[in-house]
């Protein structure tokens, strides 16, 4: 009779569920031995070298600076972070390479001074696109004109100081509005897209639609006499005649903060797009900078010794360039120094000033426009010699250039200019940020997105990278705080952890309990300590006044209370 085998003599054992379910671990392969279709080998393996300097160009991470120290969690995350974004400024490099367009340039024949070339030779040379883009408009008669260019660089609104008031696409020439509002029309500016028009009247602040109709009459901005947009966080920054720095959000129709910078009349002013802070010209010769988070000026900067006529900012917000009465041009370095770079003497100093995305620096005097260029972007520019020189048909009342076009557009009493400027803008544009080419449906969603990536106004400062950093000083401030309302600093004994006991005394009730009593005894031990040394200290004043009593008397005793 057969008898079934007894397990573990001759049958073999059963194979364990997770021993079956582990996978091999992958076996690396040599590149070299993976060859084409056609057994041809790759004489370039591996990925395209990229060049450091185009890979530091977009790196975001300051390398020199060493993590703190911290929990091994932590300091985990952050090396995984640094090396996510090594890794995307390297396919950003990279992409570089797919950009068509490249920054235009202005060379002289044999040493021949661009100064002396006139916007006829520049018409003659271009192309017949780029040489439509070069008009004046004349009118005379309800000048001198203001104007203000989109984010996109597509649509041009201008107003003169007798009523007139129009937006156009100014590439197609196609008129958006045109109205007249019977009042002084004193600065205009685009709102977050081309479809709003703030225009600051002789009396109040009015939103225009872009088909000329009046939404709003904002009635607490009055006396206004100039514009700023920031664009980031739906900020509507207006400079009064009565000294007040107002803040109004667009996105809600708040105001968000009114300043007064108790310097008199404010017809200076200019933002710095890095960073988003106001720079105020004042009649003393200083600059403040300006953030609806304070009430009082984040910086002074004595530039002139006159009164300062103009101000500009550049697109990275290094420099600064300045004018004043004293007929004196001056580039400050933004950095933390505020130190004059260079400076030059203008025969009847600048009235205008503003700079282009390339860093070129444009200055209006009476009817002239001189341009200064540097060596790059990052450069400041050069004041030793201008780099285009044009003369008006009258004075100049405005300035400012286009973005992604070589286009300087220039507001004077006989109407408005454009000028072309070869170099001035950025060849290549981003088509989910600033797209000329949008249509409806895109900008309407464009508006949403923007509006949910608002960034509040209570973060704007000068250095807009400490947002990402611990404050130390209120970290210890705080603690510091604490410790005072306890009596006793509890992070400066380790925390209680009681032993596991057995026979279910080990639930977390009863840990909980035991920690918590535990923390009560030395509560009532350090206040009990707190308050033996209170009247330690009482005890010695009342002994001190005891001796003082018992001495001899003095005509002074009756001043101790």
């Amino acid at each position: 009779m057969e008898t079934a085998p007894k397990p573990g003599r001759d049958v073999p054992p059963k194979k364990d569920k997770l021993q079956t379910k582990r996978k091999k671990p992958r076996e690396w392969k040599n590149p070299e031995s993976q060859r084409s279709l056609s057994g041809a080998q790759d004489p370039f393996p591996g990925p395209a070298p990229v060049p450091v300097g185009v890979v530091q160009k977009f790196c975001r991470i300051d390398k020199s600076r060493k993590l703190p120290r911290s929990k091994a969690k932590t300091r985990s995350r952050l090396e995984v972070a640094e090396a996510e974004e090594e890794e995307t400024s390297i396919k950003a490099a990279r992409s570089e390479l797919l950009l068509a367009e490249e920054p235009g340039f202005l060379e002289g024949e044999d040493g021949e001074d661009t100064a002396k070339i006139c916007q006829a030779d520049i018409v003659e040379a271009v192309d017949i696109a780029s040489a439509a883009k070069h008009f004046d408009l004349n009118l005379r008669q309800f000048g001198p004109y203001r104007l203000n260019y989109s984010r996109t660089g597509r649509h041009l609104a201008f107003g003169g100081r007798r009523g007139h008031v129009a937006a156009l696409d100014w590439v197609t020439k196609k008129l958006m509005c045109e109205i007249n509002v019977m009042e002084a029309v004193r600065d205009i500016r685009f709102l977050h897209s081309e479809a709003l028009l703030a225009v600051a009247q002789n009396r109040w602040l009015h939103i225009y639609d872009n088909q000329g109709i009046e939404l709003h009459c904002i009635r607490r901005c009055d006396r206004v006499t100039r514009l700023e947009f920031l664009p980031f966080h739906f900020l509507l920054a207006t400079a009064s005649e009565t000294g007040f720095l107002t803040y109004l959000d667009v996105s809600v129709g708040k105001i968000v903060a009114a300043l007064n910078a108790r310097a008199g009349r404010l017809d200076v002013m200019s933002q710095n797009p890095y960073n988003a802070v106001i720079h105020l010209g004042h009649s003393n010769g200083t600059v403040s900078l300006w953030s609806p988070a304070m009430k009082e000026p984040l910086a002074k900067i004595l530039c002139h010794r006159g009164g300062v006529r103009a101000v500009a900012v550049d697109s990275t917000g290094t420099y600064m360039a300045t004018s004043g009465l004293d007929h004196q041009l001056k580039i400050f370095d933004l950095r933390g120094t505020y130190q004059p770079l260079s400076t030059r003497t203008l025969p009847h100093g600048a009235g205008h000033l503003a700079f282009s995305q390339r860093g070129l620096l444009v200055a209006g005097m009476g009817d002239v426009v001189n341009i200064w260029a540097g060596q790059g972007k990052a450069s400041p520019p050069s004041l030793e010699q201008p780099y285009l020189t044009h003369r008006l048909s009258g004075p100049v009342h405005g300035l400012q250039f286009c973005p992604f076009e070589d286009v300087l557009g220039v507001g004077h009493s006989g109407g408005i200019t454009s000028m072309l400027v070869p170099g001035a803008g950025e060849p290549n544009f981003d088509g989910l940020e600033s797209n000329p080419y949008r249509s409806r449906k895109q900008r309407q969603e464009w508006e949403v997105k923007a509006l949910l990536e608002k960034v509040p106004a209570e973060l704007i400062c000068l250095d807009p990278r400490a947002l990402a950093e611990v404050d130390v000083i209120s970290l210890e401030q705080g603690k510091k705080e604490r410790i005072e309302r306890l009596g006793y600093d509890p992070e400066a004994k380790a925390p209680f952890q009681p032993k596991p006991k057995q026979k279910g005394r080990s639930s977390t009730a009863s840990l909980v309990k035991r920690k918590r009593k535990v923390m009560d005894e030395e509560h009532r031990d350090k206040v009990r300590q707190s308050l033996q040394q209170q009247q330690q200290q009482q005890q010695q004043q009342k002994e001190a006044k005891a001796k003082s009593t018992g001495a001899r008397p003095s005509a002074l005793d009756r001043f101790v209370c």
